[in-house]
């Protein structure tokens, strides 16, 4: 019995009690036991399509729609998500438990969805639950909600996290997560969250301000090798890896809005061509007398820079090689 069905009862008990006890009426126990189990035996109404709807087009669709959707899974509309992933059907009418879906967003199965954000509410998982076992019937032609067009993200002249979070979420969390495709995420790289891609992994992939000398731009336009998403191609398309670029050189700002802070000491490694005395595929660094140079190229010729990130957020190189 669900925990609506228990609630319900638990009324309806509370009442006939409160009646049967009552001096100023006379109506028998019998009666009321007959109206609890009427009131048990009537049905209660469904979750239906378009709440389910409302709930995915909130949370998921960011990620799952497209072509580029994360194993294929697309929720956009009913025929999407029941047509399923790659890896088969995500909702099995009438068994909630034995749904792929909604043991990925209880948590039963890793990893939990949405990887961004935090976990749905209670109340929706229930929602999405009970729909599932009601048998996840889809709308009527004439009840198709609308999905809501896109926001330019470049309206309000800043970009936040919230307006990137969907290219993680499509080309990056399958592999960068707990529970992903590999045992731990490469190289210590989590990319599910705001705080874990700020946090970087063995080095810092985001630097505030810098989105030359960031290493996951890098990484996806090909400069660093190799190239990700590991299992493209498709890569990530230029709109995508432009967007990326403009939150990280407007301060890689949360959803809220608030800059990110400079990872000051954070690690950096730079493998590309050096474009300028001081410059690695156009991202810039700086010397000092602790740097240890080794068999410098010519510009144009490809070089190596290991270092850091200082205070004022220059990355500083340690040592400087041909390569």
């Amino acid at each position: 019995m669900s925990a609506r069905a228990w609630c319900r009862r638990a009324r309806l008990w509370s009442t006939s009690v409160s009646i049967s006890h009552s001096s100023q009426h006379s109506v028998s126990l019998n009666r009321y036991w007959a109206i609890l189990l009427i009131g048990l035996s009537a049905p209660i109404a469904a979750a239906d399509w378009q709440s389910v709807a409302s709930v995915l087009q909130q949370r998921c669709v960011m990620c799952h729609s497209g072509d580029t959707a994360p194993l294929g899974l697309q929720l956009s509309d009913y025929g999407s998500l029941m047509q399923g992933s790659v890896n088969g059907p995500v909702i099995v009418a009438g068994d909630p438990d034995g749904s792929p879906l909604i043991q990925r967003i209880r948590g039963t199965a890793q990893p939990q969805m949405p990887l961004a954000g935090p976990p749905l509410a209670n109340k929706d998982i229930e929602l999405i639950t009970e729909w599932v076992a009601a048998g996840a019937k889809g709308p009527d032609a004439a009840d198709v909600p609308a999905v809501a067009a896109p926001t330019d993200p470049y309206a309000d002249g800043v970009v936040r996290y919230d307006e990137v979070a969907g290219i993680f979420g499509r080309h990056c969390v399958l592999c960068h997560a707990d529970g992903g495709k590999y045992l731990s995420p490469p190289e210590g790289l989590k990319l599910t969250d705001y705080n874990s891609i700020l946090r970087g992994g063995e080095r810092v992939v985001v630097l505030p301000g810098n989105a030359a000398g960031s290493e996951i731009i890098r990484r996806v336009k090909g400069l660093a090798k190799p190239r990700m998403p590991f299992n493209g191609p498709p890569w990530l398309t230029d709109d995508e890896i432009a967007l990326l670029a403009a939150w990280i050189d407007g301060g890689a700002l949360s959803a809220e809005g608030e800059p990110a802070p400079i990872p000051v000491g954070g690690r950096v490694r730079l493998r590309g061509r050096l474009t300028a005395a001081n410059a690695i595929d156009g991202a810039e660094f700086v010397t000092n007398n602790a740097t240890r140079t080794k068999d410098l190229p010519p510009i144009g010729g490809m070089a190596e820079l290991r270092g850091y990130i200082d205070a004022d957020g220059r990355i500083v190189a340690e040592r400087l090689r041909s390569r």
